[in-house]
């Protein structure tokens, strides 16, 4: 019986591997021949999830067409990652990807590090904050406060408590945007008002047009669902879209959903101008294309002095084009998983009928707690709160990489969580696996790609402030030095224990 529960295609694991940088070769070594090459980026890709555990590749013959190399090279490195345990053959059944014992299973997302493993090492992988203490607490105590009625019922709300619902749409409305509270429902976190979408809009097959770069967890959500991503080049620095390619997508592939990030992009951090978001709106009516917009971010503005765009949905209040998708992670906390959705009443029912066979509601009590925020004038504070940390941890963070490592380019983004880096031509993923064993997380750049794009860059949050950002600097600074030398492959020295 075959051990692979999923495969990758000659042509696939072409691309990806054809878009990662050569390792640099030290002074007074030779270049690596063909097939240790070819085994370490198959490793590598192993390594950082983007090609999972238990996935089928390619046959020889078939990968040696796609990378125009011998078979000779690709039987080696085969036989190279079978010694080191990254693969596993049958006769008749293939070879499929493993991890060896003592290695964590990768992730294919952004998944957040264990609290046991804080001690030691740096997390730039998740861009989350921690809660805005006291309000976490006040909110949940509110919350608890009006539990005993609702304690009373069966607790399932599908489309979410009626009175979120209300708040939610008093908030938009109180925006500019006329919204009733059947235009809303309230979903577990983003994540599951995307899952919603994307199983409602986009069966397997379907086209997405996605912002390239993008948000890695939801462009690994979208895969799992079957879609085909049709990615979109973001224009340069932190301009936002480029409206005529968009508008040539949206015409000639005519995507069924089209997915972006408007306010404080993850991961460039750009906001787009209100005549960009207008125009959008204009190019994926005329193409028959939901628009999808996440606004996880939008409250996250750090420069006092910035001038907020209208909200996409402005140009489309009715719902019926665009899908607005809202949450309280980025915000508030992540912890607090409660996001919701903005659309026509007719999708928001039929998001709701959808959401029987899935996760039937979101907790009562979260609710009930994001709600008292809301009302009480509690959420303001703590997102004040939220955005002074945010700021003073970004220009903690700028200043120290500028310091460390000043070959790496960037443009400082007026809000958000996150710095989209280049990183001097070196492999974002070879940083990656390399700062992991000095004592820093960062996510590569490909894992915001379609396809192995980005290799040359990796995302830094604003998590971290203070002494911690200098450190994370320092460590990422080390993992540099070993991938130029081209010792990324050895050893290194254990990261010591940090205590911020």
């Amino acid at each position: 019986m075959a051990q692979w529960t999923s495969a990758i295609g000659p042509a696939q694991l072409a691309r990806q591997l054809q878009a990662q940088q050569p390792r640099p070769v030290g002074a007074g070594l030779r270049k690596p021949p063909a097939y240790r090459a070819l085994a370490d980026g198959i490793r590598l890709l192993v390594l950082e999830g983007r090609v999972p555990a238990a996935a089928r590749l390619p046959a020889e013959r078939e990968l040696a067409v796609a990378l125009s190399v011998s078979r000779t090279t690709v039987a080696a490195a085969y036989e190279a990652l079978r010694g080191e345990g990254f693969l596993e053959s049958r006769r008749g059944a293939g070879s499929w990807t493993a991890v060896p014992a003592g290695h964590p299973l990768p992730g294919r997302g952004l998944e957040p590090l264990p609290p046991e493993s804080l001690g030691s090492m740096i997390d730039l992988g998740c861009a989350a904050l921690p809660a805005p203490e006291p309000w976490l607490t006040r909110g949940v105590q509110g919350a608890l406060e009006e539990l005993p009625p609702y304690a009373h019922t069966h607790g399932d709300y599908p489309a979410g408590l009626p009175a979120l619902r209300q708040m939610l749409a008093d908030r938009y409305t109180a925006r500019g945007i006329p919204t009733m509270p059947e235009q809303i429902m309230v979903t577990t976190g983003a994540m599951g008002a995307m899952d919603a979408i994307c199983h409602l809009f986009a069966g397997r097959g379907e086209r997405i047009a996605v912002e390239s770069p993008s948000y890695a967890n939801i462009l690994q959500l979208m895969r799992e669902a079957g879609a085909r991503l049709v990615p979109i080049a973001m224009a340069e620095g932190l301009t936002g879209w480029d409206l005529p390619r968009w508008r040539q997508v949206l015409r000639d592939a005519a995507p069924r959903l089209a997915y972006v990030v408007a306010d404080f992009h993850n991961p460039t951090g750009a906001l787009a101008d209100e005549d960009q978001r207008r125009q959008l709106v204009d190019a994926a009516r005329s193409a028959g294309t939901v628009l999808v917009v996440d606004e996880t971010m939008s409250e996250l503005w750090l420069d006092g002095d910035l001038a907020m765009p209208r909200p996409v949905c402005t140009f489309d209040p009715a719902g019926a084009t665009v899908l607005t998708v809202g949450s309280a992670s980025k915000a508030f906390w992540a912890g607090m998983r409660i996001g919701w959705v903005r659309a026509a009443p007719d999708i928001i029912r039929s998001l709701v009928a959808a959401r029987a066979y899935a996760d039937l509601g979101t907790p009562v009590l979260e609710q009930l707690a994001v709600n008292w925020l809301m009302a009480t004038g509690g959420w303001e504070r703590a997102v004040e709160l939220r955005r002074a940390q945010a700021r003073d941890n970004r220009d903690a963070l700028v200043t120290a990489v500028r310091r460390e490592l000043p070959d790496w380019e960037f443009h400082v983004p007026r809000g958000g969580l996150t710095l989209w880096v280049r990183t001097g031509g070196l492999s974002g993923s070879r940083l990656a696996e390399v700062g992991e064993r000095v004592g820093v997380r960062v996510p590569s750049g490909p894992r915001f790609g379609v396809d192995g794009a980005f290799e040359g860059y990796v995302r830094l949050p604003f998590t971290v402030g203070g002494p911690v950002a200098e450190e994370a600097a320092v460590r990422l600074a080390a993992a540099a030095r070993l991938v130029e030398t081209g010792g990324g492959s050895g050893g290194a020295e254990p990261p010591r224990t940090f205590v911020a």
